[in-house]
């Protein structure tokens, strides 16, 4: 009797694992057949092909269901549109993928662009219910003006909401409901609507020019620049409170002598208009001779009561003539120059301008301007229309392949101290830090010589005022000193 053919034992099983996978419902019979068949070795390979398909079939199941999970859980980046300018001056726009807005934000500086405002897409724009509501159209702000120490509020909190990582167009909204003075907040308005409409922020700032001076206009143009806006604005800041600190120590210091000057001036008034009329009929009774400095104070006194509308007059033209002359190209390079040779006022000046221009120009260079497009930035920001031509002068030199601080030592406006500091930052290739160095060495002298000055203007308007008191009541003094001699020796 002939034998069946012997099969396989692990082909059989996976034929028939391929046949239960095909039939839903298959009944694994391996183990039956084995056990009929007797072998043991069967039944061990069957046994174990059995259990690796169960755990494959279980992992299989449990990596589907954990795949789902994580396409349940995930979600879409977040994504943000924002309104920024470049370098130079150009309105960016974009959308960027990010985790948060503060994400965004940093992206953009890195960019070393300036953000202006940055809004999650799908979000409504905030100010668009203020632009519905927004029944009025805003008030002409060429003749704006506001004082000095709100303009130090203003820039000192938008430089520490920037710092902080909001973009202008947040930090202007806030400062809108913060501040509360009325020009404050249409200047504030104004501001952000500029920036609503595409404007930058120089450009807006420069459509009030009797709130921002020329020197706060270019400064912000070279922040936005640089990309360091925010250190410009506390650079402003400091400048400001230098010059408040100035005027206030100013104010301080002739409180004292304003005192003297009006005892003084009422003193002059009443010898003139009361004492010299009086005396001046007593010598024509007794016929004396008036001594000379008694003759010209009688002069001065009918000047005065003949003449007044003559020297207001000439006050008035002098005034118009001094401004037109000053409006002039010649006239106010003539000014300015002036300006720098006054003995202590010039010297405030130049210490001033030396400290401004080491440390904006430091700051460009340490934001990656070019040095040619920084010295175009620095040379606006004199406010001295002699230093302005002086730095133009230096540009083209630097262009002829000059370094810097030789083309500013051959014009002669800096101290030999400052460009050889210079000097040595260009050759340790370490310009940016050189000119923030050079910064604090010159701020350091124009805060000892504001100091000495504020010290000095008291006792010289004390003496002025003494002066001319003083030859006031000799004048008069020595009239009646004559008087009285001649009375003595006159004939009975």
């Amino acid at each position: 009797m002939d034998k069946p053919p012997r099969r396989d034992g692990i082909s059989e099983k996976r034929a028939r694992t391929d046949d239960r996978n095909v039939r839903p419902g298959y009944r694994d019979n391996t183990r039956d057949e084995a056990r009929n068949n007797g072998s043991p070795q069967r039944v061990q390979i069957a046994a174990d092909i059995t259990g690796q398909n169960q755990i494959v079939q279980s992992f299989v199941k449990w990596g589907r269901f954990r795949i789902s999970d994580f396409e349940l859980l995930s979600c879409p980046m977040p994504q943000f549109s924002y309104r920024a300018r470049n370098a130079q001056g150009e309105l960016v726009e974009g959308v960027l993928d990010c985790a948060d807005r503060a994400i965004a934000i940093h992206q953009i500086e890195q960019q070393r662009c300036i953000p202006i405002r940055i809004e999650a897409v799908g979000a409504r724009p905030e100010h668009a219910d203020k632009k519905e509501s927004a029944a009025t159209p805003p008030a002409p702000t060429q003749t704006l003006k506001i004082p000095h120490s709100q303009l130090l509020i203003f820039t000192e909190q938008l430089a520490h909401l920037l710092q902080a990582g909001m973009t202008l167009d947040e930090g202007l909204s806030i400062l809108e409901k913060r501040l509360k003075q009325p020009r404050v907040q249409q200047m504030t308005r104004t501001l952000h609507q500029a920036l609503v409409d595409g404007r930058s922020f120089s450009q807006a700032l420069r459509e009030m020019p009797r709130i921002f001076p020329p020197l706060f206009v270019n400064l912000v143009a070279a922040g936005e620049a640089s990309g360091a806006l925010p250190e410009i604005l506390l650079r402003l800041v400091k400048h400001l409170t230098q010059a408040k600190d100035l005027r206030d120590r100013v104010q301080q210091a002739l409180i004292y002598p304003a005192f003297l000057a009006v005892a003084g001036a009422a003193l002059i008034t009443i010898f003139i208009t009361y004492m010299v009329p009086q005396l001046t009929g007593f010598m024509a009774q007794i016929g004396g001779a008036l001594p000379l400095p008694t003759r010209i104070l009688m002069q001065i006194h009918h000047a005065i009561t003949t003449y007044w509308w003559l020297a207001i007059l000439i006050v008035i033209g002098a005034s118009v003539g001094f401004r037109a002359f000053v409006r002039t190209e010649e006239g106010r390079l003539t000014w300015d120059r002036f300006r720098l040779s006054i003995p202590a006022y010039g010297r405030v000046i130049r210490h001033r301008y030396y400290a401004q221009f080491s440390r904006t120009l430091g700051t460009l260079i340490q934001n990656g301007i070019p040095l040619l497009r920084s010295l175009d930035l620095v040379s606006e920001i004199a406010g001295n229309r002699y230093l302005e031509l002086k730095i133009i002068e230096a540009r083209r030199a630097v262009i002829d392949g000059v370094t810097l601080s030789t083309a500013l030592g051959s014009q002669h406006i800096f101290p030999d101290l400052f460009t050889d500091m210079m000097a040595v930052g260009e050759q340790t290739g370490r310009f940016g830090e050189t000119m923030q160095t050079i910064a604090d060495v010159y701020e350091r002298e124009l805060d000892r010589n504001v100091a000495i000055i504020s010290q000095l203007i008291p006792p010289v308007i004390i003496v002025v005022i003494a002066t001319v008191v003083g030859l006031v009541v000799y004048s008069i003094l020595s009239a009646v000193f004559e008087a009285t001699h001649s009375l003595q020796f006159r004939p009975h």
